[in-house]
């Protein structure tokens, strides 16, 4: 299915997908905007103490936006690989980081698209990269967990507050089993205010796991008030 998907990519899509202008997947300028090192995040204001600070490979703003809008909205399903591998250096990054975890994780588990986000795109596009990370890792033994799910819906969070966030997320989502004794990396597409991730974390806690990593693909960039 994965083969078909990138083949239909390769049919359909003539522009890049971070400029809309030059012919291809992604252009080389387009492309390097994936290879920025990767960064702490100034945490974010939902997220709780005592969760680890984390880390993105990119700025959600300009070609990098277009990216991932395209990969999760427009069927540009190639997109998954360099974005995956642009996920996969900010994970490593922070299992790299002095005081990091001692032991090593025994999963990766993707923060779950709504179901009915899922049907309306044909596919979970951060599930999708995730798999792209675990391949571009190749940690022997990590592998995509499946651990959370929705357990209702939610309202759509463009314009809202942290704090409004928070409340629109609070046990929004559950595990799909017990987890007692899992050392996972939770990763997100975007981490803006950090709700969904604390929100995640907190389903994944209660049941046993341990959160050692957090990472995204990207962060929306704090702006400054003029």
């Amino acid at each position: 299915m994965r083969l078909l998907d990138d083949l239909l990519d390769l049919v359909l899509t003539e522009l890049c997908a971070g400029c809309g202008v030059a012919a291809g997947l992604l252009c080389r300028r387009c492309a390097a905007r994936l290879g920025t090192p990767a960064r702490r995040v100034t945490r974010p204001t939902s997220l709780p103490p005592g969760l680890p600070c984390p880390w993105t490979a990119a700025a959600y703003e300009g070609p990098v936006r277009s990216m991932l809008v395209a990969h999760k909205e427009r069927g540009r399903t190639a997109l998954a690989r360099p974005l995956g591998a642009a996920l996969a250096r900010a994970v490593q990054a922070a299992l790299s980081e002095p005081g990091g975890p001692r032991d090593p994780p025994t999963a990766i588990v993707p923060v779950p698209s709504a179901r009915s986000a899922v049907r309306r795109r044909g596919h979970d596009p951060t599930r999708r990269m995730t798999d792209a990370a675990v391949r571009a890792l190749r940690t022997p033994g990590l592998v995509r967990l499946d651990a959370l799910r929705h357990r209702r819906t939610v309202a759509d969070q463009t314009g809202l507050t942290a704090a409004e966030r928070a409340a629109n997320l609070q046990g929004a989502l559950e595990p799909e089993r017990p987890l007692p004794g899992h050392r996972v990396v939770l990763v997100d597409d975007v981490v803006t205010t950090g709700a969904t991730l604390a929100e995640a974390a907190r389903a994944l806690t209660e049941a046993g796991a341990t959160v050692t990593v957090i990472a995204t693909l990207a962060a929306t960039p704090r702006r400054t008030p003029p």
